[in-house]
């Protein structure tokens, strides 16, 4: 087995992939470890370029006017050593009328002192649509810093979702920053879901600029926090067109000497907008506490399964 096919294959199995997706011709795929490509499968329409740079990968992905990709893409950005540096660059254009759903799996199950690095420009063309769920695994040491930077255009009638969870291992330090402007009769929804432990750190900013007639947005952020660990999220929306329509929503849990903060920002520059907010911080839920307790379950354990249930 060469070492392109190893490294793939553990890359698959430490983000719980199938092999199954390598010989589906119907499925593309990009996998990256470190600065290197070691898989790439494309689909009709949809044009992947990726070029190999020290520690990292400029990214180039189009998808061409009038594509819709029927099965979702597989990407997996990971490195499977316990030191090193990724830095991923990405130039991503939805094209006019086109549709697509990449499934990103960001695995470093070993990491010591890994830094990994993303950079993204999308342009989503009109009445396009794009969906973007990034998974990351970790490993249980916490040496890993993560910083994902992104900035959106929809145009005209264009969809964006994006999800972002990290939900097993340790998150280490973690800084996102997204900012998306939305054209007339655009859809943004960003949700990000974050679990953490020991002494990790948080940092979510994410920003929404309403601009289009009937815009809608969406941020939402679900954060759980634990042993020593700290959060910070901040959240803000812009409405500015008539008939724009948003929600800012932030629920974080604490627990031990963890310690949380959310700023929530929604401003309304027509007469015709309007913005909703809405953020929880705090304990668990006394009453779903006792009620959990009641059938059984101990206090650690009932903690575990209602943060689970805010995960979800």
């Amino acid at each position: 087995m060469n070492s392109d096919e190893s490294i793939k294959k553990s890359l698959s199995r430490a983000s719980g992939i199938t092999q199954d997706i390598f010989a589906n011709k119907d499925v593309a795929h990009l996998f990256i470890h470190h600065d290197k490509v070691v898989s790439l499968q494309g689909v009709p329409g949809l044009i992947i370029e990726p070029r190999e740079i020290p520690d990292g990968i400029d990214l180039q992905i189009r998808l061409k006017k009038n594509t819709v990709v029927a099965n979702p893409v597989h990407m997996c950005f990971g490195l499977m050593h316990k030191e090193g540096i990724q830095r991923i660059n990405m130039d991503i254009t939805i094209e006019d009328r086109s549709s697509i759903q990449v499934l990103a799996h960001c695995t470093f199950p070993i990491a010591e002192k890994i830094q990994h690095l993303m950079n993204a420009t999308i342009n989503i063309g009109k009445h396009a649509s794009y969906s973007y769920i990034e998974r990351h695994i970790h490993g249980e040491s916490g040496g890993i810093t993560v910083v994902p930077k992104a900035t959106i255009h929809l145009q005209d009638h264009a969809r964006y979702k994006t999800d972002f969870e990290l939900l097993k291992g340790r998150v280490g330090r973690i800084d996102i920053d997204y900012e998306t402007f939305c054209g007339p009769y655009s859809v943004l929804e960003m949700n990000a879901k974050v679990n953490a432990t020991h002494t990790d750190i948080v940092h979510i900013k994410e920003k929404g600029h309403l601009n289009g007639e009937h815009a809608h947005g969406v941020l939402l952020s679900r954060v759980a926090v634990r042993d020593d660990a700290t959060a910070e999220v901040y959240s803000e929306l812009t409405a500015s067109a008539a008939y724009a329509r948003g929600h800012v929503d932030c629920k974080e849990i604490v627990q031990d000497n963890g310690v949380v903060s959310a700023v929530p920002i929604v401003k309304v520059n027509h007469p015709k907008a309007h913005i909703t907010h809405e953020a929880s911080l705090g304990s668990v839920d006394s009453k779903q506490l006792q009620t959990l307790m009641a059938r059984g379950l101990d206090e650690e354990k009932a903690t575990d399964l209602i943060i689970q249930g805010l995960l979800r």
